[in-house]
């Protein structure tokens, strides 16, 4: 049965809007960052992974990132430990680290794996043990105390990323799979570390100098005062922004994370709503986009949010 006139007309214009960004970005490589909503909701999760693999099939080199904090909390709760945050960091002694790597490196990077290749694609999962890809130190937090000194606070095996091995996944790209991340490092005494998936989808992207960085988060992306979405944004327009208190809050870290990635060479950083289906394809391969650019560039745009 033939399609109705204008919905095969929306079609050819949605392919012939995609097909100047696919030849663009052919070869390059796009480091996303994947939780939230995205990953716990089975509707959004076979939508970002048929994304994943249209993004493989049309040249380019997706490499995903992904976080489990929800999944670590429940198995914590499931086992009688109980969940300690601080300054939004979760304090991991040796007991915790072990459920860290055994739901992080074990449910839910295999089950990210499977749900790429059950639609089509060529998955395979990493942690950052594997090959010494990411390469941790322990980070320590600095917090004032009840006089106003600031003091150094251990949170246990938590990290932050010293360095990440290129060659681990250039040879997985270069064998046409898809890198699937889980976000535990090892440091130089082999032991490993909890390290926020932010953090480590941003040094990624450094380290292979990619096209995009994408942030799947639970907003629509960085807003204005007025609530419109925020687009073009160069890093001195973020800067703006955070010092006149539009951005504030749970917002910074995350933003910290895309502004480092672009002022180290990456070509742009991209937060996006993970709650829209298909949102990773929309972001890459329409004019209009879906959430908020970050570049050197400036060319600044509002989007209703």
């Amino acid at each position: 049965m033939a399609l109705p006139r204008e919905s095969a007309l929306t079609i050819a214009k949605v392919l012939t809007e995609a097909l100047p960004y696919i030849q663009r970005f052919h070869g390059k490589t796009i480091v996303v960052k994947y939780g939230g909503n995205a990953m716990t909701e089975p509707e959004l999760e076979n939508s970002f992974a048929r994304d994943i693999v249209l993004l493989k099939t049309v040249g380019l080199n997706p490499i995903v990132v992904h976080g489990g904090g929800p999944q670590i909390g429940d198995m914590l709760t499931k086992i009688g430990k109980e969940s300690k945050f601080i300054d939004g960091m979760r304090v991991t002694d040796a007991e915790t680290m072990d459920v860290v790597e055994m739901i992080l490196g074990g449910l839910v990077n295999k089950s990210i794996v499977n749900l790429i290749n059950q639609n089509g694609g060529r998955a395979i999962g990493l942690t950052g043990k594997d090959g010494s890809l990411i390469r941790a130190k322990k980070m320590l937090l600095s917090k004032a105390n009840e006089k106003g000194v600031i003091e150094q606070v251990d949170i246990g095996q938590v990290g932050e990323v010293a360095g990440i091995k290129c060659d681990v996944l250039e040879m997985v790209i270069g064998s046409d799979f898809i890198p699937v991340i889980a976000p535990v490092g090892v440091g130089e005494d082999g032991e490993s570390y909890n390290i926020n998936a932010d953090l480590v989808a941003g040094k990624v992207a450094e380290a292979l100098k990619a096209e995009k960085l994408i942030l799947l988060t639970n907003i629509p992306g960085v807003m204005d005062k007025e609530k419109n979405v925020l687009t073009g944004l160069s890093t001195q327009d973020v800067d703006a922004l955070i010092a006149d208190g539009t951005i504030y809050g749970g917002m910074l870290p995350k933003i910290a994370c895309a502004l480092e990635a672009v002022r180290g060479g990456v070509i742009s950083a991209h937060i996006i709503d993970g709650r829209i289906p298909h949102a990773t394809l929309l972001e890459v391969f329409t004019d209009e986009g879906t959430g908020t650019l970050i570049s050197n560039k400036k060319n600044k745009k509002k989007r209703p949010s």
